[in-house]
């Protein structure tokens, strides 16, 4: 069957069109972006606010029909954090709903987690032993670790790059001073994690999934993504160390010039890179893996193993 996953990010409206069954490796068949940047539409309050909203039911209805062109059977709409935290976040779904039909699923942050983890899982499989999961999106950063399709442990914090660069970084290039205080506020958060996960041992295999670390890998001298999804990319700490006080010094429009970086990211780059950075430098990382799979993936998978078998 054909499926259309929509995913309702903090930065992006993303649908993605895979020719999908059970048992079977879901295949990319089509890609329809749009960056939104719904974190950023936030107003003092914390809401959406009804501009905002007008402009997700339209990026919404030009999914819908991108779907319905590609002849999807069935959309799996779902929001992340954006929505999830706003204040209005009731108020938001009703109204996209009404206007567009669409009933859009929140997730939890522990839903992303576990969903981002299953699709980790299967891409790497069993052979990979135990998996740590580090995935960065726009509103929160996504940890989780175990051995089987459901992690052990998942936590979601609230270390989006767009939502860390939008309140603590205002500058372009930022202050010194701010990129500090960001450091701290991460690693502090970060920390706090760290104890709950190391009683669940060392993990056998860390890897890392989202548009920041594929960026932060290439920047880092990862390959292109012209090479293909089966093309073996790393990142190291080693790398990631040497790269944060470069991008720091950086204005938004240096970083767009850099291999693999799009001009819409390039301003949440520094952000994300100190996130990454804080994430292995705790929890003891010195290599990660990139995974091509991620949330989109994991909801498309979790579906199919809920449909029935003939």
């Amino acid at each position: 069957m054909r499926l259309g996953v929509l995913d309702v990010g903090s930065n992006t409206v993303h649908l993605l069109v895979v020719d999908a069954h059970p048992g079977a490796r879901p295949l990319p068949a089509h890609s329809h972006k749009a960056e939104l940047r719904l974190a950023e539409l936030l107003d003092g309050d914390g809401a959406i606010g009804p501009d905002g909203v007008d402009r997700l039911i339209g990026t919404l209805n030009e999914a819908l029909q991108a779907a319905e062109d590609k002849g999807c059977e069935d959309v799996l709409p779902f929001a992340t954090s954006a929505v999830r935290e706003a204040a209005n976040a009731d108020d938001v779904l009703s109204r996209v709903k009404a206007v567009t039909g669409i009933d859009l699923q929140v997730l939890t942050g522990d839903e992303e987690a576990r969903l981002t983890f299953l699709a980790a899982r299967r891409w790497f499989g069993w052979s990979s032993g135990k998996l740590l999961v580090l995935d960065i999106g726009g509103g929160s950063l996504e940890i989780a670790c175990g051995i089987d399709e459901d992690p052990d442990i998942a936590v979601s914090l609230p270390l989006g790059a767009g939502r860390l660069t939008a309140g603590m970084l205002p500058g372009d290039p930022p202050d010194p001073e701010d990129v500090r205080g960001l450091r701290r506020h991460v690693r502090a958060q970060i920390a706090r994690t760290v104890g709950e996960f190391s009683r669940f041992g060392r993990p056998d295999h860390v890897v890392a999934t989202s548009k920041t670390f594929k960026q932060l890998a290439r920047i880092a001298g990862a390959a292109r993504s012209a090479e293909g999804v089966y093309t073996q990319r790393e990142l190291s700490r080693k790398s990631l160390e040497e790269w944060v006080p470069k991008l720091a010094a950086m204005t938004s429009a240096q970083r767009a010039a850099l291999p693999g970086v799009s001009e819409g990211r390039a301003g949440q780059l520094l952000a994300g890179a100190l996130v990454a950075e804080g994430a292995m430098d705790l929890f003891g990382i010195d290599e990660l893996e990139i995974c091509p799979w991620a949330l989109r993936e994991g909801v498309i998978l979790r579906r199919l193993d809920h449909l029935p078998t003939l």
